[in-house]
């Protein structure tokens, strides 16, 4: 969410779920760093507004850029297990305040350069279920490792999306030069040999 506050954004959620399901899910996550808001009674109204609520009676998933004075500057819908192209969402936000982008100019080539090599490398988020069982199982092993959150890091998103076909998979690993995508424990012992002592 750095990233979007550098560019002088406010990151809002809005799910026609109810407020007990929306607080399972952020803590399902371990938390969120952006408000939640329920968009459950009347049922949809946001999403109606909007354009995005199907006659079965759930949302699409979309993205909705506004800006100052209230006009929709970008809208994006796509299936709900696609996900959405962060990139490009920033490159619009800078397109529409391109004085205040300025202030925080992206070189993801030379960004990409100053990410870690050698040893084991994550590629993560805060949230991820699979990136807590890692870290347990790295952690269980007395193993070291480097943790790079996609989330705060554009040049390790775009490199995860390289190795994962498009998309922004966590974790993946960096394990000197193997490249493994998702939690896979067995593939983990494997890559790592006699490094895995349980």
């Amino acid at each position: 969410m750095d990233l979007f506050e550098g560019l002088n954004t406010q990151v809002l959620g809005i799910s026609i779920d109810h407020v007990p399901c929306l607080e399972a899910w952020a803590e399902s996550l371990g938390g969120i760093t952006y408000p939640l808001i329920s968009d459950f009674w009347p049922h949809g109204m946001a999403a109606r507004q909007y354009g995005v609520l199907r006659d079965e009676g759930y949302s699409e998933r979309a993205i909705f850029i506004i800006d100052r004075e209230g006009i929709i500057r970008y809208i994006d819908i796509h299936d709900i297990d696609e996900q959405p192209d962060n990139d490009e969402v920033f490159s619009i936000l800078r397109q529409i305040d391109p004085e205040n982008a300025k202030k925080y100019p992206v070189d993801l080539e030379a960004l990409a350069a100053q990410l870690p090599h050698g040893g084991i490398v994550m590629y993560c988020n805060t949230w991820c279920p699979g990136c807590r069982k890692a870290r347990a199982f790295f952690e269980a092993n007395h193993l070291d490792y480097k943790e790079v959150d996609i989330s705060r890091n554009r040049a390790a998103a775009a490199q995860v999306r390289k190795w994962a076909n498009g998309y922004e998979t966590t974790p993946t690993f960096d394990i000197d030069g193997h490249i493994l995508i998702d939690y896979n424990e067995n593939k983990l012992r494997e890559i790592l040999g006699d490094r895995v002592t349980k």
